[in-house]
C-alpha cells in the first residue's frame, strides 16, 4: 500500500492536486506560457485559484491559446463574446486587461525583449527560496521583487500585475519556491 504524499494544496481534488505536483513552482521559460499564467493570475484576483483551474481550458479555447498576437487584435465583438461565455470569468475589466496586456506584450517583443527576459531578471534567473514554512499563513503574499516587478509591468501598460498578483505569478512559474515544509516537493535552501 503506498503512502499519500502530504502536499500544500489539491489533496482532494485531482486537478489540483496533478496542477500541484506536475506545474506549481516548476520553471517556466516559454513566453507564450508565462503571459497565460499572468492573465490567468489576473483573472483569479478576489477568487480562489481553484475556480480558475477548473475554467483553465475554456479561458484557453476563448482566449486563443492565450496567443497574444491573436489577442491583441481583439476588439468590440470579441470582448462581448467573451462576457457572454459561462467557461470564463466574466468581468469586463479583466477581459479588457488581458487583452491590453497582449498588446503591452507585443509592443515589448517589438522592442526586441522576450517576456521570459523581462520577468527572471528579478530573480536574476534563479529561483529563489521562500522561507521555510509550515502553513500558507506563514508565506508572505508580496516581496521586493514582486513589487519592481508590478511597478515595471504598470509602466508597460499591463493591467492587473499588483505586487500580490506577481507574486503568486512568481510562485506559480517557479521564481519562488513556496512548498511547504511538509509538502513531498519542498527542497531545503540549500538544495539538499
Amino acid at each position: 500500500m503506498s503512502h499519500p504524499r502530504s502536499r500544500c494544496f489539491g489533496a482532494d481534488d485531482p486537478l489540483m492536486r496533478a496542477y500541484h505536483d506536475e506545474e506549481w513552482g516548476v520553471p517556466v521559460h516559454d513566453d507564450r506560457l508565462l503571459f497565460e499564467h499572468l492573465v490567468l493570475d489576473g483573472f483569479q484576483a478576489g477568487l480562489s485559484w481553484r475556480v480558475i483551474l477548473h475554467k483553465r481550458e475554456a479561458f484557453r479555447r476563448a482566449f486563443a491559446g492565450f496567443d497574444p498576437q491573436t489577442m491583441a487584435h481583439f476588439g468590440v465583438r470579441q470582448v462581448e463574446r467573451l462576457l457572454a461565455d459561462p467557461g470564463i470569468v466574466r468581468n469586463r475589466q479583466k477581459v479588457e486587461a488581458a487583452i491590453g496586456n497582449a498588446r503591452a506584450l507585443l509592443r515589448l517583443w517589438e522592442q526586441g525583449i522576450s517576456f521570459d527576459g523581462f520577468l527572471w531578471r528579478y530573480t536574476d534567473g534563479c529561483t529563489l527560496k521562500g522561507p521555510p514554512a509550515r502553513s500558507w499563513q506563514e508565506l508572505p503574499t508580496r516581496s521586493a521583487e514582486s513589487e519592481a516587478m508590478s511597478r515595471d509591468l504598470k509602466a508597460q501598460g499591463f493591467k492587473f500585475v499588483g505586487p500580490t498578483i506577481c507574486y503568486a505569478f512568481m510562485q506559480a512559474v517557479g521564481m519562488v519556491d513556496d512548498h511547504l515544509v511538509s509538502c513531498f516537493r519542498y527542497r531545503p535552501p540549500d538544495g539538499g
